[in-house]
């Protein structure tokens, strides 16, 4: 049985996850956990070994290598027979999951800047593994991979096409790893095969994106060029009018530097609701009255519904919307607020099936005679890493 040790390098947090793979549909869990803080004196390793009580303890961890690093080492004694790495962005080069040499290596930093912080993270977790596994196959999986199928004209912004293709200006999109396993465990829900369905992903966290998906592939999707583009999420603007950003710079004098952490770091959430880009503060405070965070709610909803209605139009029809990632399975209140007013489109949820939703395991909160399915399904991106990691380098089951 093939152990896949899945390592996912956030901005301050490093998830890991050891998955014993001894058949598709039974994988697993030998050892997960975060090395969380790293950077910082407060950095602590967080892990749950299978059969054993939780622990937790400081660590020495001032970089993501560090923090692979730990990982890695609390992995070790369970057999490591392959690593999977999530990457943000592939460029138009990689496509599919591709076994890591250095040249991969190298490649991947070359267009680490379309996603610099996501990817430079992503290469420290790389090189961090193969310097302390230097024999073990490792496998980069690309978020980007996914939308690969998006045709060009979904795909391509409307500058001269000789710019866009010299330089590759074009929609990639994200959080594709989730959108593939939400969707695949979507159509298994439904009983259907991919051939002639038409449904639509919302993976909603603190990043979101919602992705069209006809006959199991990606067909547009909100995020582009960079995970910036389309929906309002904890703290990016999401879409806003490109003149927007010149007038920041002509009238208002702000540098590149300036208005990248302004539409990166200040905005979505937390920049309308004044309080926090958190959905769960944002809802709260709402609760209690506060105007702002109110008005943050609607402004997320209501993008997100737009959304939806865009891709029911483009594939001509809808069989199906599932709701995934944190705020996508955990808030029944974002959930209803995305729905209103889409009757005409067919959905109708069922309030008490909302309310209760199970965020463990896939839910149907349609209602009965809802002509298009409503679904929460819990997103698992590790899971889909070492499945795809498995498929790569074709690791005997038993």
């Amino acid at each position: 049985m093939p152990n896949i040790l899945v390592l996912n390098a956030g901005s301050s947090t490093l998830k890991f996850r050891l998955l014993g793979m001894a058949a598709p549909q039974a994988p697993e869990t030998v050892a997960d956990g975060l090395v969380e803080k790293w950077g910082s004196p407060a950095a602590q390793l967080r892990l749950k070994i299978s059969g054993r009580d939780p622990e937790q303890r400081p660590v020495a961890a001032e970089s993501a290598a560090d923090a692979a690093g730990h990982a890695i080492e609390a992995c070790l004694p369970f057999g490591i027979d392959a690593i999977g790495h999530r990457v943000v962005h592939g460029g138009p080069r990689y496509q599919e999951p591709t076994r890591i040499t250095p040249q991969v290596v190298e490649g991947i930093k070359e267009v680490s800047h379309l996603a610099p912080l996501h990817n430079a993270l992503a290469v420290a977790g790389i090189e961090a593994g193969l310097r302390r596994l230097p024999g073990t196959p490792a496998v980069a999986i690309f978020d980007t991979a996914f939308h690969r199928t998006i045709p060009e004209f979904a795909a391509l912004y409307a500058l001269p096409l000789e710019l866009s293709q010299k330089h590759s200006l074009r929609r990639f999109g994200f959080h594709g790893i989730s959108h593939r396993c939400v969707s695949r465990r979507l159509l298994e829900c439904l009983g259907r095969q991919p051939a002639g369905t038409r449904v639509i992903t919302c993976h909603l966290g603190n990043g979101a994106s919602v992705c069209a998906i006809r006959d199991g592939n990606s067909v547009d999707t909100s995020m582009g060029l960079t995970p910036m583009e389309g929906l309002i999420m904890g703290t990016r603007t999401g879409d806003i009018d490109p003149g927007l950003v010149l007038h920041l710079m002509t009238a208002l004098n702000m540098s590149a530097s300036h208005i990248d952490d302004l539409l990166n770091r200040q905005s979505g959430l937390l920049g309308i609701s004044g309080c926090s880009g958190d959905m769960r503060d944002v809802e709260q405070a709402a609760a209690a009255g506060d105007q702002r965070a109110q008005l943050a709610l609607d402004m997320f909803a209501y993008r997100v519904r737009k959304y939806i209605g865009a891709y029911a139009a483009a594939m001509g029809g809808l069989d199906a919307v599932a709701f995934a990632g944190g705020i996508g399975e955990h808030s029944p209140g974002a959930r209803r607020r995305i729905c209103q007013e889409v009757e005409n489109l067919g959905i109708v949820l069922d309030s008490d099936r909302n309310a209760s939703a199970d965020s463990h395991n896939p839910t149907r909160i349609s209602a009965d005679g809802s002509a298009v399915d409503v679904w929460v399904i819990p997103t698992d991106e590790e899971l889909q890493i070492a499945r795809e990691v498995c498929e790569l380098l074709r690791l005997p089951r038993t």
